[in-house]
Parts: structure tokens; sequence; C-alpha cells
């Protein structure tokens, strides 16, 4: 379950490198300990023998191998957001196993969206991609080049009113309290199977779904409106592929929430194909949300 109030768990960022991709996510990171009252985390994984040691692994050092990346980050880190309590630690391991191993005490996961992944269809990073599917906190993947949000800006959430996530709706209005957002609840209302397909077919009534679908959105926040009576809500239905809808919605957002796929019970194998479509589409840094199975 999203834990909003869960400030003293570190705000937790993987980081592979120093340079400008690395300190957009970083950015983003620390706005999200600012905003959350939370510490923030700067990981940075070495494989091989060239880990720090047990006894070393809490401090960076002049001896450890990710002190070049750590020192100047964690320093401009505190010159920029002198609020944020900052911590910085090298340890050995694969990237994606000591990520996924660490998120069981983050509040949330930051990652950059990387091009490496060696699939065509996939062109987020592999660390990314299995900590995004995986992980046991919301993880946030941010693409390069991407600046800092406007804390007034948008935040968008996805919803699949056959299978509502609770737990990215929490997340959605919780992020959308914290920045004084507006909350977009979209949903698409296209089903194919909906569609005629043969002569003397009848077209189903598209506005009743439709209105039956808003008032699915209207129930949900209506749920959420006691804990946070600030946030305007503006639910949204249209008749596009959710993938598209989530990509449009994206523009000029701060922040796009998704849940991970919990219905077929293989979360922890695959996200379900509209949230992994919309990490590699759209056009502001995406939150994927833990989704217990309801079915």
């Amino acid at each position: 379950m999203y834990d909003v109030k869960a400030a003293s768990r570190p705000i937790l960022v993987g980081v592979e490198e120093e340079s400008d991709a690395v300190r957009t996510v970083v950015r983003h990171a620390a706005r999200q300990a600012e905003l959350h009252g939370s510490p923030l985390h700067l990981l940075h994984v070495l494989a091989g023998p060239g880990g720090a040691s047990d006894e070393n692994s809490e401090e960076t050092s002049e001896k450890s191998p990710g002190a070049a990346v750590l020192e100047p980050l964690a320093a401009w880190v505190h010159s920029e957001f002198p609020n944020v309590v900052v911590t910085a630690q090298t340890a050995p391991g694969r990237p994606a196993e000591e990520l996924l191993a660490r998120s069981a005490e983050a509040a949330t996961l930051f990652l950059g969206h990387r091009g490496t992944g060696g699939f065509a269809r996939l062109p987020l990073g592999s660390v990314s991609w299995q900590v995004a599917t995986h992980a046991e906190c919301p993880v946030v993947i941010v693409r390069p080049g991407e600046a800092a949000e406007n804390p007034k800006a948008r935040v968008v959430v996805g919803v699949d009113i056959n299978d509502v996530s609770g737990e990215a709706l929490d997340a959605a209005f919780a992020e959308a309290a914290l920045r004084g957002a507006r909350l977009e609840m979209v949903h698409a209302n296209l089903h194919f199977s909906e569609m005629p397909v043969g002569p003397g077919m009848v077209a189903p009534d598209f506005k009743a779904l439709d209105e039956a679908a808003l008032q699915i959105l209207d129930a949900e926040a209506a749920q959420r409106a006691g804990r946070y009576p600030g946030v305007e809500v503006r639910p949204h239905v249209e008749r596009v592929r959710p993938s598209t809808l989530l990509t449009e919605a994206s523009q000029g957002a701060s922040l796009l929430v998704v849940g991970s796929h919990g219905r077929t019970g293989l979360r922890r194998l695959m996200l379900g194909s509209v949230s992994a479509e919309a990490l590699h589409t759209a056009a502001c840094p995406v939150m994927v949300v833990p989704t217990t199975d309801h079915h």
C-alpha cells in the first residue's frame, strides 16, 4: 500500500555515472524528497570486486571507486536543495538486484531511462525495466533532458475501470496534494470487442459507456475527497488506445502515475502492456506503483 506518511523512508536514486542525464534524475528525486520531507539516498552499484567493503558501505571515501561519481552529486544536491538530507553510498553487486533489495525500505525509487536494453521494442534499459517491474515501492522513471517539474503542473493517473488500482490512485492523489497540482484521472474507453464486425450489427451506445466510465472515476475520486480536500480532480474519458491517451495527457504534466499489472497474477514477471508502453512514450516522468492482485 502506498504510504505518503513514510517520510522516514528515503527517496532512493540509482546512480550509474556523473552526467547531465543523471543530474536530471537526481534533481527530480531531490524535488520528491523535498516535497515529502524525506531523506535522499544516492546509490552507486559497482559490479564485481570494485565495490565498497561491508565496513565502508555506508560512506564514500577517497578510496571508493564510486566517490568520483557520488561526491559531486551529493555536493550539488546540498547546494540546490539545502533542506534535503542527502547520503551517498557505493555498494558491490548487480545493480538491478541491489536496487530491488533496497526497494523494500525506500519510499520511492528513481531511475533514468536508458536506451541500452538491446531490444528494439524495449528501449528502456534492462536495469530500469527489471526494477520498475519488480520493486516493492513506487518507481519513477525519468527520461534524459526532462526539465525539473513545475510544481503547479498537472498530475495524471491512468485508470483501468475494469481493474482499478487503488494503490496508483492513492499515490496520484498524494502527489497532486503535495504539489498543489490538478489531478487528471484518465480512462481510454476503447474495446475492440465492442466494435460491430459484420452486416446488421448494431454499434454499442458509446455515450452510455462513456457516462458509465465517468461514474466509476467520480466514485473513486469521491472515496478520496475527504483525505485530499484541496485536490482539484478532472475525470476524462476518451475513445482511443489507452497508451495514446496516456501519452497525450502526459504532455506538460509533472508526473504520470500508472499501476503495475496485478490482475493476471504475473506482476512479478511483467508490467501490464499499457503501463509498459507508457514508460517508453510519456512526455513526463512515470511513476509505476506496485498493485496487489485483485482477482
